[in-house]
């Protein structure tokens, strides 16, 4: 089983518990991928269900090649992190996942307080692709081939990404962990 690769550090997008979370759920996620999408509410269920004992961690991983807006929304959310915003943007642009292009992303810049026209200007300029290309390159090196994938404890999670599934198998590193 394909383990991962890049450990997850203050770097990374993380949002529920912190580091001593006793697990710690890892996706490798492309905002135009439908399963993706699919992903999005249940990932959210299952943070709910489990609380602060449960870290959640996002890292880009754009299949460029078939979703011609996923790279572009991956470095929007990464402006958005810059201002302390990742996490509005990254749901706001799953739960728009069929509007994605430029004129969404200055729509939702905007409802969270942030400016389109310096959005626009990192979006030129590539501000967030190095973040966007670092997360791909360690998906690739953890053996990441599409997505969703998930990864629980550092462990490829190769099961259904369906509640009941993910649920039973964060509760078994539960019971493991102790």
């Amino acid at each position: 089983m394909p383990i991962l690769k890049v450990p997850v550090t203050d770097a990374d997008h993380s949002e529920g518990g912190d580091a001593k979370a006793p697990v710690t759920l890892v996706e490798y996620g492309d905002y135009e991928c439908p399963a993706c999408g699919e992903a999005y509410p249940i990932v959210k269920a299952v943070q709910k269900h489990f609380g602060r004992r449960l870290r959640f961690v996002f890292r880009n991983f754009p299949l460029t090649q078939i979703h011609p807006e996923a790279e572009s929304a991956a470095e929007t959310a990464e402006f958005a992190a810059g201002h302390g915003r990742f996490w509005q943007m990254h749901d706001a642009l799953y739960e728009n996942q069929d509007q994605l292009g430029p004129q969404l992303y200055l729509a939702l810049a905007e409802r969270l307080g942030l400016s389109g026209t310096a959005l626009s200007q990192a979006l030129a300029d590539g501000a967030g692709r190095e973040k966007v290309r670092d997360d791909f390159r360690g998906g690739l090196s953890s053996g990441v081939n599409g997505t969703p994938t998930f990864y629980i404890n550092g462990r490829r999670h190769d099961g259904s990404f369906d509640a009941a599934d993910l649920i039973a198998a964060i509760d078994a590193q539960l019971a493991h962990a102790g």
